[in-house]
């Protein structure tokens, strides 16, 4: 579903220095790594927020740095997006869920107001649709995100940092409902985390960036046993180590 070969992109110094890799159709792919490593750089360059200098991204085996603008932004409209800082709009909560359908121009308005009713009932938020966002908690901001980022039902979903900021009960929550979403949908999704255990804990499989380079990538269970030492050192926050 997702494919990056070769990648580099750099922002004054090299932020990718040649990345790999594959994210099977329907897959929760988790990507971690620690600080500056290019995980959200990465993000934006699958969602084609921004190109490569070298190398390519493919999305259902079509190449982005082939495609004109519109054909870019016709192909985000199968993608959802969470942003780290909410993004959310100064809107209403249910204007702020409806927003990708009103943009596609696929849906009547009765249509758009029982999907938002719908997401707004799977994130635990009923019957919030007038409520303004500024008034919300971080986790339901987050939760919104959510509901934003999977009301088309996309068949790509890219979370960056969802949990970021939120205490450890609700960001279990949060993981929880990432699972979920993606079990109900089949949707195929990538995770950008610092959070590791709760990540690992929905993950299919696992990718992690050190200095602008892809260190590993297998399973979840792959990564809690590996010997690499920069992977050993993040995945169980041990003090010593080469990060």
């Amino acid at each position: 579903m997702i494919e990056v070969r070769d990648v580099h992109k750099s922002f004054v110094r090299p932020v990718l220095r040649g990345v790999s890799l594959r994210v099977p159709e329907g897959c929760i792919y988790a990507l971690i790594g620690p600080g500056a490593a290019g995980k959200s750089v990465l993000l934006k360059l699958i969602a084609g927020l921004l190109k490569p200098e070298q190398g390519s991204i493919l999305i259902k085996g079509e190449e982005l740095g082939k495609k004109t603008d519109l054909e870019l932004a016709k192909l985000r409209e199968g993608m959802g997006m969470l942003f780290q800082n909410y993004a959310l709009f100064q809107m209403s909560v249910a204007d702020n869920i409806a927003f990708p359908l009103r943009r596609a121009k696929t849906h009547s308005e009765e249509e758009i107001r029982e999907r938002v009713r719908e997401r707004l009932e799977r994130v635990a938020l009923p019957g919030r649709e007038d409520q303004d966002p500024a008034t919300m908690s971080g986790g339901q901001k987050k939760r919104v995100g959510v509901a934003r980022a999977t009301v088309a039902k996309p068949p790509i979903v890219l979370y960056d940092e969802p949990t970021a900021g939120l205490d450890p009960v609700t960001s279990q929550k949060i993981y929880d409902l990432v699972r979920e979403e993606q079990r109900r949908e089949g949707a195929t999704v990538m995770v950008i985390s610092s959070d590791v255990s709760g990540v690992l804990s929905i993950a299919d499989r696992v990718g992690m960036l050190h200095e602008g380079r892809l260190i590993f990538d297998g399973t979840a269970d792959e990564a809690r046993v590996s010997e690499e030492p920069a992977v050993k050192q993040f995945v169980h926050g041990l003090v010593d180590g080469p990060l």
